[in-house]
């Protein structure tokens, strides 16, 4: 099926979750959130591997499944930002990140389910992030 793709950074990522929240057609979707690298300017991809690695199983799952998906793609800056324990995503007690790549399933207000950096590339555990919640 169709799955949009919305960009998000720290300094963002509040007003894209509100408009989520706020837009009706929304809450027949499910809403993922994908905290990522930056881009290097340099090189034009991602100075994280496992980002890198991660990305393209993780559109192509999405993808593949049948009900519309909205994706937010959470790009949490630098290496040198990211390092920083004082990161936003890492102190934020709804999402506290350890590390890039992380794709959480996003319900309303909540994380609903998780795959940390050493997982996200594993289709065989996204899969069960699309199934229904109660």
């Amino acid at each position: 099926m169709t799955v949009k793709k919305i960009d998000a950074n720290p300094s963002t990522l509040e007003s894209v979750l509100q408009d989520l929240k706020s837009n009706e057609t929304n809450r027949t979707k499910i809403n993922f959130i994908l905290f990522l690298a930056d881009d290097e300017p340099t090189t034009g991809r991602s100075w994280c591997p496992d980002c890198v690695r991660a990305e393209p199983v993780i559109y192509k799952t999405l993808e593949e499944f049948p009900e519309e998906v909205n994706l937010i793609r959470a790009y949490a800056g630098d290496r040198p930002t990211w390092r920083t324990p004082a990161h936003p995503w890492r102190v934020d007690p709804r999402f506290k990140l350890t590390g890039v790549p992380t794709l959480v399933r996003w319900d309303g207000d909540s994380v609903k389910g998780r795959l940390e950096d050493h997982q996200a590339h594993v289709r065989n555990l996204i899969l069960p992030l699309l199934a229904p919640t109660t």
